[in-house]
């Protein structure tokens, strides 16, 4: 096996559960074994697609979430596996495949998280009035101020439909036209001169802790991070927070060593304790239905974590489940054509 495994994932808040729950234990475990973390997941499709063209990959192991799991398996970039020969069964001997579940979206995604995209706000920057709806964030008159909002078009395009009257159900029968496309970028053009726009995970926390923004959105785990370890005047805004995956993608084409040590360390990181480890951390739910009734305390604070997981009831009154299919299948153009927008 590989003496040196590099890991690929988001840095931050997220990175660091990782590092506690899986590969710190698994590097105890093999004491001679170098693990190198590389924060480059935002662009993982783009950098495997030039490895791949170069004819080097050297990454070994890659998070991603599941839209783009879907884009690297079908161009052949991710490893098609079998998941009841790569995963472990969970403790009651349920196979990974019935353990997972729906959430084993791709023949080359390995599941590890449940988490969402929602928005923080300032808690004394909103007036007596915290905002409770998704279209509070474009309501500049009722709530002035900088917004923070991911710099490319996933979320940020169906918010903008949910906030100009299309139902939740027909949000991506609206995208998928011309005019559902322009109507939601003109949504957002009402805000757009209040918007700065983010690339990591981190930034939005980092934004709302120094007041730059009144609001923002970001991923759930990162906003528990604001709130409750660093204890920052930022409350959870969990309307229509989006529902979304994340996990795991072996690429394509690894040298026998490599795909040995890989293989090993993915079924150890995605058994059904350290999936629950992992929610000590951060609030993000496992993946595995076996993991869930082990999810505890916050390994440092002691507080329960379940109430700040985005599944949970309390949360999860209006959900909205992101397509990964469908962006999948218009990721590229929607990019391109929200570039362009932006640079307007």
């Amino acid at each position: 096996m590989a003496d040196t495994l590099t890991l690929v994932s988001w840095g931050g808040a997220y990175q660091k559960s990782q590092i506690a729950a899986y590969s710190e234990p698994y590097q105890a475990m093999h004491p001679d074994l170098k693990i190198v973390w590389d924060e480059s997941s935002a662009e993982a499709v783009a950098k495997l697609r030039a490895m791949n063209e170069a004819g080097n990959i050297t990454w070994d192991l890659v998070d991603v979430v599941a839209a783009d799991a879907i884009r690297l398996c079908d161009e052949g970039l991710a490893m098609e596996f079998d998941a009841d020969e790569l995963l472990l069964p969970a403790t009651d001997g349920t196979p990974a495949s019935e353990d997972f579940g729906d959430l084993l979206v791709s023949d080359c995604f390995i599941p590890q998280i449940v988490y969402s995209t929602t928005f923080g706000y300032r808690t004394d920057m909103v007036g007596d009035t915290p905002p409770t709806n998704i279209c509070d964030v474009f309501d500049l008159e009722k709530y002035p101020g900088k917004r923070s909002l991911e710099k490319r078009p996933i979320n940020n395009m169906e918010w903008a439909l949910l906030c100009d009257g299309v139902a939740k159900a027909d949000v991506y029968d609206v995208l998928e036209t011309e005019e559902g496309q322009a109507r939601a970028l003109a949504k957002l053009d009402t805000i757009k001169d209040e918007v700065v726009w983010w690339s990591a995970g981190a930034d939005t926390p980092q934004l709302l802790a120094d007041g730059e923004v009144v609001m923002g959105s970001t991923y759930n785990g990162r906003l528990f991070s604001v709130i409750e370890e660093q204890k920052q005047p930022v409350a959870m805004l969990w309307d229509a927070q989006v529902f979304d995956l994340d996990g795991w993608i072996i690429p394509a084409g690894l040298p026998a060593e490599h795909q040995a040590r890989v293989e090993d360390f993915v079924k150890f990181a995605t058994d059904t304790q350290r999936l629950a480890d992992q929610a000590k951390y951060i609030s993000y739910g496992p993946a595995r239905n076996s993991s869930a009734p082990l999810v505890g305390k916050h390994a440092d604070l002691g507080i329960d974590m379940a109430p700040h997981m985005p599944t949970d009831p309390a949360n999860a009154t209006n959900t909205f489940l992101y397509n990964y299919t469908w962006w999948a299948d218009y990721r590229d153009d929607l990019d391109a054509k929200f570039q362009a927008w932006l640079a307007q």
